[in-house]
């Protein structure tokens, strides 16, 4: 197979000129040459050549004027950027592994070194930049084949392939979700044999894929693949402790693990981001925490969304996630997840959407979008009538949101205000003061409005003898 009428970008013919007249062999390969074959846009672009990738490097970035280029001497490697592309040039080469380390000791070799040493057959396909040769598909290891079929295979024996590095196990999954390929029986297995080996890497690197897997179409089928290899047991057991049914009396609760994956694919047909696809995977990680059956009631999971709220920072603390504002948002979407629900259940007052308001601010879509995902009935006329009553809620959001202006509110009448009226300073009173008040504006008692919090302000203070 030829693929030169793919290969119009100019660095492709930059390389090929420079391979050329030095009498170089150089190839483009993997995810560009997946990608391309899959038909899926790619921005990075790995050239591999037999000899110096740092020389090429900086060859291919003279004749296309690129000024900046990163020279990684130890690893034998370069990069820079050209206009949408990165592009990174290594020396061929063949790799042995120690068994507590997954980098590699590196010998120069030839491409079929190079493929040999690549995770899957799908990356390993290579495309010649030789002038004699230009765009002709290298594929040893029938990866082509195996990606007409949807098949993630290793090149190598799976078992060596995964012991030589580790990370290798979540990049299969990754894939397969992202692809939505299959992985081969015998890798698999392999994964499954070597689960506990993914303790050499770093946290930070099993986060790195986690989050891919995450923001695919539908990240259920990678978290089911975590689970089935018991990859995930190594990293978030808290997620894995989620699963189960348990039956008392004939009453059964439903398997919270098989249910998140739904809310979280779910919520991903509505939303690319990352964080809000986080509130899905922990909105009812506590639930196994506050899980109780009584009677007369069946299973209750009493308080969960307030005790997973204080899981959020343990977790993301743990799996090396953010803690700033995004896990802050994550740890109020989960506090939050339940009061909508509430509201779309019962009689849905004012005073009930000021609060969840106040409460979200501008989260208060994204909330709405997490209480959406999170039905997940099989009883169609129950979702159905959920979803009415859902649309009810979010018009009343928008209703008392364009009369009351409570999102973010602060209430008119600050600490300050009362200070100078009153010529006090600071004290407990005056936090009483602003809590009455904005309770008052939160349940309609007065509106949104300073003279009306003055006022309230003045019949506060005659009630609790400030002026006295």
């Amino acid at each position: 197979m030829n693929l030169a009428s793919h290969l119009k970008h100019p660095v492709f013919k930059v390389v090929s000129q420079i391979c050329n007249e030095y009498e170089l062999e150089a190839y483009v390969i993997g995810g560009f040459v997946r990608d391309l074959l899959l038909e899926r846009p790619s921005k990075d672009i790995d050239i591999v050549v037999v000899g110096n990738g740092i020389e090429l490097a900086e060859k291919a970035a003279k004749t296309l004027r690129v000024k900046q280029v990163s020279v990684f001497k130890n690893y034998g490697t370069a990069h820079f950027k050209y206009k949408d592309l990165d592009i990174e040039f290594v020396g061929a080469r063949k790799e042995s592994y120690q068994e507590n380390s997954r980098n590699p000791s590196v010998k120069s070799g030839t491409i079929k070194d190079d493929q040999l040493r690549r995770d899957f057959t799908i990356n390993a396909l290579a495309i010649s930049l030789q002038h004699q040769n230009f765009g002709e598909l290298i594929d040893p290891f029938n990866g082509l084949k195996d990606l007409e079929n949807g098949i993630l295979k290793t090149p190598l024996d799976p078992i060596q392939t995964y012991i030589d590095d580790p990370l290798r196990m979540l990049r299969a999954i990754r894939f397969a979700t992202q692809l939505e390929f299959k992985i081969e029986y015998n890798s698999l297995q392999a994964i499954l044999d070597n689960c506990e080996r993914l303790k050499i890497i770093s946290q930070e690197r099993i986060t790195d894929e986690l989050n891919k897997i995450i923001l695919a179409k539908e990240p259920s089928r990678g978290f089911k693949l975590l689970e089935s290899t018991k990859l995930l047991h190594q990293f978030f057991p808290e997620m894995i402790a989620l699963k189960g049914i348990e039956t008392i009396n004939g009453k059964s609760h439903k398997d919270n693990f098989y249910h998140t994956l739904e809310v979280l694919d779910n919520i991903s047909k509505n939303t690319i981001d990352l964080w809000l696809r986080w509130s899905a995977i922990m909105h009812d990680i506590a639930k196994p925490n506050t899980k109780r059956f009584e009677p007369e009631h069946g299973w209750t999971f009493h308080g969960h969304e307030d005790l997973g709220a204080r899981f959020v920072p343990k977790i993301f603390k743990r799996l090396k996630l953010p803690l700033d504002n995004k896990m802050k948002y994550v740890q109020k979407l989960v506090r939050l997840h339940l009061r909508p629900i509430a509201l779309v259940k019962g009689h849905v007052t004012d005073s009930a959407v000021r609060r969840l308001l106040f409460e979200a601010g501008d989260d208060i879509e994204d909330l709405m979008t997490l209480c959406n995902a999170d039905v997940t009935s099989k009883n169609e006329f129950k979702v159905a009538k959920f979803k009415k009553n859902f649309e009810l809620v979010s018009q009343k959001l928008k209703d008392v949101e364009a009369k009351d202006k409570i999102r973010n509110f602060q209430p008119p009448v600050t600490g300050e205000i009362i200070m100078k009226t009153f010529n006090i300073g600071p004290c407990a009173e005056i936090g009483i003061i602003k809590t009455k008040i904005k309770d008052a504006i939160l349940e309609g008692v007065i509106e949104n409005d300073y003279q009306q919090a003055y006022n309230y302000m003045l019949e506060i203070v005659e009630e609790i003898g400030l002026n006295k």
